[in-house]
């Protein structure tokens, strides 16, 4: 099995790209998704975030307000990589462990799908493949805009926060072109798809595997069989 490192810029349309992969049946991993988790009420990540960040923070529920603390750090870079050093240690935690449940499940490959694949560089040596959901700079503020409902200026200074989709463009060994409709998206991620499962990366690996398992196999029968008879 072997790693797919996903991602996009904001509004370019990386949830349509996820939403294909998961009707072709194909592993995914939302590290947002594994984000919210990890920092819900008396987990250690929440106690930390409270700690530095205070109960101002916090709805009535006592869950954290994703939008105030997104406010807070969106205008302090420090206070960013404050809550990244809680957060992502947590994450990688929990992305592992789902990691290790595809490759008991059989499945060739699996995609992590992180926002900050490009930016935080830092899980890039662990993927095989990294794919960029790209648009056009017009369409990605136009989609952002209307998405949104944020004016001119304040979409250019969420797309400005990030690093720009051009660069991320050299980074990337696979991309797909979302500038278009739905369907042009879709045959792009069936051509990605159909090369990844015709991978023959770790192929040596697999077939290590699959041996030892299956020497473990015949071990075990043949001590049942010896000791039942």
């Amino acid at each position: 099995m072997f790693l797919v490192g996903l991602s996009g810029g904001i509004a370019s349309g990386k949830s349509t790209v996820v939403a294909i992969l998961r009707e072709l049946g194909c592993a995914v991993i939302d590290a947002d998704v594994i984000a919210r988790e990890v920092v819900q009420p008396h987990l250690k990540a929440y106690q930390q975030i409270v700690h530095y960040f205070g109960t101002e923070i916090l709805l009535e529920s006592g869950e954290i307000n994703r939008e105030a603390l997104g406010n807070i750090i969106f205008s302090h870079p420090e206070k960013r990589q404050l809550l990244n050093s809680v957060t992502h240690p947590e994450i990688q935690k929990e992305m592992l462990k789902q990691v290790l449940k595809y490759f008991v499940l059989g499945y060739r490959y699996v995609i992590l799908d992180i926002p900050l694949l490009f930016e935080t560089n830092r899980l890039t040596k662990f993927m095989k493949h990294t794919v960029l959901v790209y648009c056009d700079p017009r369409t990605q503020l136009s989609r952002l805009m209307k998405r949104n409902g944020l004016s001119r200026a304040e979409a250019e200074a969420r797309v400005a926060s990030q690093l720009p989709l051009d660069e991320k463009l050299k980074l990337a060994s696979h991309v797909i072109d979302n500038s278009g409709d739905r369907e042009s998206t879709r045959r792009q991620v069936l051509r990605l798809h159909a090369q990844l499962e015709g991978s023959l990366d770790f192929l040596w690996a697999r077939l290590a595997v699959g041996t030892a398992v299956a020497g473990l196999g015949g071990l075990v029968y043949f001590l049942l069989r010896h000791f039942v008879s």
